[in-house]
């Protein structure tokens, strides 16, 4: 196992990395009180201006789409070119039932092979214990919620964090993501039906408590559709089910519209991460937490979790840059879940998201964000970041 030099004990560890919300919401403690849902609303965001054309390059209508054209998984016409995403909203499909029956990317989890025969890997880390975030989920960690997407398994679930837009300061409508949750990688393309769900079950009630829960229950900021994503093309061309040697590129920014059409993601929610693409040595970082909402049991998808270590290295083989690897006992569904660290204002900043892991759980893996990543982030930004 590898050891860890004494520097805060594990609860001091979490505290160090607070996501804590600004002042925006119910304005009080009460569990009871829901957020302010200013994007509540009443059906979907619109289309971006071309869509229906390029749908039909590649043989599809709109509205048949909508009507459940996009179950057909024909790999034939199955879109998987960086240029080709498109994800028409579809209102309604993503109610409470859908989302609470979605499954984790259990596949993307299964870190198969990743053993690190470059010689390059730190010792396998001890398993951490996930703890629940406080509640409610919007007072302490605004920023995380859930992505769901559908494949041709059925519909998915990852994780995502809202981080701040360079371009557009105060008013983001971008996500942060695991590439494997938004494209398939070698083998397929773009999934469809992409949306983000700020604190989910913002109460982190039970299966049982959430019988019949009502929309504002379970996605009390409401859901907001990517109307475009971006991936690394080394994720595209080389991700694989148990990673590949796409890992250590498994990143992606989402691009999501507010449901009333004026006000910003991160107005909205109260909060937004800066994101930090100077790729820090595993080795210099005091501490990193991992949230996410694991969905693979023993978890079920409903409640958001988070673990804190000590990073160490994980290389997957020659030629692919180093991963971090924390112990952490989050399984599938906690996949794309934003990686923090404290920065020099004493801020948490997003330094990765949740990529692979083993299938027994114990510890995660996730991409160190360098150059790469800040290229497609900057063109997501300039491109997206306006719409």
């Amino acid at each position: 196992m590898r050891s860890i030099r004494p520097l805060l004990t594990a609860s001091g560890l979490a505290a160090a990395i607070a996501l804590t919300a600004t002042a925006c919401g119910p304005g009080d403690s009460d569990a009871d009180s829901k957020p302010s849902a200013s994007a509540s609303a009443k059906g979907g965001a619109s289309a971006p201006s071309g869509l229906a054309d390029a749908l039909k390059k590649h043989g599809a209508v709109l509205d048949k789409w909508k009507d459940g054209g996009w179950k057909n998984w024909d790999k034939g016409t199955w879109l998987r070119e960086a240029k080709d995403f498109v994800n028409p909203v579809i209102d309604g499909l993503w109610k409470p039932d859908r989302m609470k029956s979605a499954k984790d990317p259990q596949k993307t989890m299964a870190a198969g092979d990743a053993t690190g025969g470059t010689g390059a890997s730190d010792p396998e880390p001890a398993p951490v214990r996930a703890v629940q975030e406080k509640l409610p989920y919007h007072q302490y960690a605004a920023p995380v919620g859930k992505v769901f997407f559908d494949s041709p398994e059925g519909a998915m679930v990852c994780s995502g964090t809202v981080v701040k837009d360079p371009a557009h300061p105060g008013r983001s409508n971008m996500v942060w993501t695991a590439g494997h949750c938004v494209h398939q990688g070698g083998s397929g393309g773009w999934y469809r039906n992409i949306a983000f769900v700020p604190s989910y079950n913002d109460q982190g009630k039970s299966a049982a408590a959430l019988n019949n829960a009502t929309p504002q229950q379970i996605a009390p900021y409401g859901v907001y559709w990517a109307d475009w994503a971006s991936t690394s093309n080394e994720w595209i061309n080389d991700g694989g089910p148990t990673g590949g040697t796409g890992a250590p590129y498994d990143y992606a920014v989402l691009h999501v519209k507010p449901e009333n059409g004026t006000t910003s993601l991160e107005e909205t929610v109260g909060s937004a991460l800066s994101v930090n693409f100077s790729a820090p040595q595993a080795k210099t970082v005091g501490a990193m937490g991992a949230w996410g909402y694991p969905a693979a049991p023993p978890y079920d998808g409903l409640q958001m979790f988070t673990c804190v270590d000590r990073p160490g290295q994980l290389s997957i083989g020659p030629g692919t840059p180093a991963m971090y690897r924390i112990g952490c006992t989050m399984t599938g569904g906690s996949s794309g879940g934003g990686w923090f660290m404290n920065g020099p204002d004493g801020k948490a900043q997003l330094v990765s998201n949740t990529s692979i892991g083993p299938v027994t759980s114990g510890w995660l893996a996730g991409p160190q964000l360098g150059a790469g990543a800040k290229a497609l982030f900057d063109a997501m930004s300039a491109k997206y970041g306006g719409r």
